[in-house]
């Protein structure tokens, strides 16, 4: 892609998903994710209904007149994109593939994290760590994050969650809001899940398409693993084989919904042919 292409590609993701934000998300961000507590902001008279408890004694004693702290919240806090850029990714029947839904949420995600002055960082990652952008604040930042989700070429097609969350435990030892956007066609994360959802607020947002469900009856078809490169011929028309298909992949969707319930982390199912605007907001209107 040339860069004429990408910035017209960036600009066109920044407009649509940028009015989200400001319009839709911006006030529900800010009240789904509380910052780190209360801090210190001035010292004022005493009015009447103020909490006993915030007198300021020494500056009442000064002024022989009752003074009170004001606290207001620490609102800036920390929000990492983890996003999944394995093979199966790459995979869509409808107008779009399910990475670029991922592309979209996350660019509103960042851009309502910037509404309230909060750093984002970004972790891409396959079955190892692909690319690491430290957490930053600004217009410039999510605009840089936006063009690495639109051009980056992962080096494998394969996925490990469980390698991601031990790296994001690596980077970041404060308490961070983390995205985790993947299809989580993937095994064995659970207890690592655990482990990262007690250190910080975690989501899944699971992003599918509707055909990844069953297989229909096509007859002989050939098809091809899309992270480990396997091509074999299939034969769609034999019941077992379709009943097979859907036992495994209900069962990667019901691991991933019970590992996040199990750990307290938060989760959401998103579509690529619905809405996720909707779903984001009624995600974060539970949690609020």
């Amino acid at each position: 892609m040339d860069t004429k292409e990408l910035l017209k590609k960036v600009r066109k993701i920044e407009i649509k998903t940028r009015r989200l934000s400001d319009h839709i998300f911006g006030g529900e961000y800010h009240s789904t994710f509380k910052g780190r507590g209360m801090t210190f902001s001035e010292v004022r008279q005493y009015q009447y209904g103020d909490d006993i408890r915030n007198i300021d004694w020494n500056v009442t004693a000064r002024y022989n007149d009752p003074h009170i702290k004001v606290f207001e919240e620490e609102r800036e806090l920390t929000m990492m994109l983890m996003v999944d850029v394995s093979g199966s990714e790459l995979f869509g029947t409808d107008e779009q593939f399910k990475n670029e839904i991922v592309m979209e949420i996350a660019a509103t995600l960042a851009f309502s994290a910037t509404q309230n002055n909060d750093k984002i960082g970004l972790i891409l990652f396959s079955d190892a760590i692909e690319l690491y952008i430290p957490p930053k604040k600004g217009r410039s930042h999510v605009l840089r994050i936006i063009r690495e989700l639109i051009e980056f070429k992962p080096k494998s097609t394969q996925t490990n969650i469980t390698e991601a969350l031990k790296f994001l435990s690596n980077v970041m030892k404060k308490k961070a809001i983390v995205f985790l956007l993947s299809d989580f066609i993937a095994d064995d994360y659970k207890q690592t899940l655990k482990i990262t959802s007690g250190r910080h607020d975690l989501t899944g947002i699971r992003v599918y398409d509707k055909s990844e469900e069953s297989i229909p009856n096509l007859g002989m078809v050939q098809m091809q693993d899309a992270e480990s490169g396997e091509s074999m011929l299939v034969n769609t028309a034999s019941k077992t084989v379709r009943q097979d298909y859907s036992n495994f992949y209900n069962d990667k969707v019901a691991y991933f919904k019970d590992s996040f319930a199990k750990s307290g982390a938060g989760s959401l199912d998103c579509r690529v042919d619905e809405s996720y605007v909707k779903k984001l907001l009624g995600y974060f209107k539970r949690r609020s």
